[in-house]
């Protein structure tokens, strides 16, 4: 897989395109690009995935304080293990946005040589949105591609968003999340010193930082799988201020409690994948309180992963 953040390192002698934000590469993504991939390869041309980064809605003023389901790296991998050959994290700025979508799409087929377009339902590109799937039709004369539109996918009835999995996140619903993206939410970072506290009462705890920019769900009690490597452990996870010790914390740290694991994890980087909200955070009345919670929590945790 080929991951690259210009077209001007790239030129192609035939592919098949989709362009979009793609965050978190839910089941509406993921069709789209097994179905580009498909045809891109029957057809003995590169499946190429152009994405942008930062997300055109932060850069036009429409979308404050975005946290992103999915990172450039991490998004692209996603992508290519949808099926991808080559993704490209296309710079979102003002010159970009500027940009009429025949503009565009003269420079995008400059590089790639694309015959085939695959879209969303919903995808617009240029210059004040101009261009929607019909005047994408219309420059596809002129420069010599057709385009396929997909319905949206549904499940509950609703309609798969990165939006909705937002909205899962922000009240600890990872489980609905996991099944609009076909896959557990993850978060991803360096392990990093805390304050001790955890080894004190003999539930030793890794934090993990993760960068800001990056949806957390909100706080409370997870059941995790904690990727070490290439090594998965049951977690119990943690997000929040700690309010037994640190009540009046602002920011909410994430730290994970591996079970099954013993040894260092400084300076590692851990993968959680969020299967199950066990509980919200909450204040106990003293270390054996919460002691006795953590256990109820630990064998909760083993009940949803096994």
């Amino acid at each position: 897989m080929q991951h690259v953040r210009s077209l001007e390192d790239v030129s192609l002698q035939k592919s098949w395109l989709t362009i979009g934000v793609f965050d978190g590469v839910h089941r509406g993504h993921q069709e789209i690009i097994q179905q580009l991939a498909a045809g891109a390869h029957a057809n003995r041309a590169s499946a190429v995935v152009l994405t942008f980064y930062p997300h055109p809605g932060v850069i036009l003023g429409k979308r404050s304080n975005l946290k992103y389901l999915s990172l450039p790296d991490e998004k692209a991998d996603l992508l290519h293990k949808c099926g991808g050959d080559m993704v490209i994290t296309h710079p979102f700025n003002a010159d970009i946005a500027a940009l009429s979508a025949k503009e565009f799409i003269e420079r995008l087929q400059n590089h790639l040589q694309f015959e085939k377009l695959l879209i969303g339902y919903d995808f617009a590109l240029g210059r004040n949105r101009e261009g929607d799937a019909e005047h994408l039709r219309q420059l596809g004369e002129e420069f010599g591609y057709s385009v396929q539109t997909f319905a949206p996918v549904r499940a509950d009835g609703d309609v798969v968003s990165s939006s909705r999995i937002r909205e899962n996140l922000a009240v600890g619903d990872v489980e609905s999340a996991a099944q609009s993206l076909n896959h557990f939410y993850s978060l991803q970072g360096s392990v990093i010193h805390g304050d001790g506290r955890g080894r004190k009462i003999n539930i030793p705890t890794a934090n993990i930082e993760v960068p800001l920019e990056k949806a957390v769900p909100t706080n409370g009690v997870y059941a995790c799988w904690a990727w070490v490597g290439e090594t998965k452990y049951p977690a119990v996870t943690n997000i929040g201020i700690r309010p037994t010790f640190t009540p009046n914390k602002e920011l909410p740290n994430v730290e994970t409690h591996l079970l099954d694991f013993s040894g260092g994890l400084y300076d590692k980087r851990i993968r959680l994948e969020f299967v199950s909200h066990l509980r919200d955070e909450k204040k106990f009345i003293s270390v054996d309180a919460l002691l006795t919670q953590i256990q109820v929590d630990i064998t909760r945790a083993r009940e949803a992963l096994f």
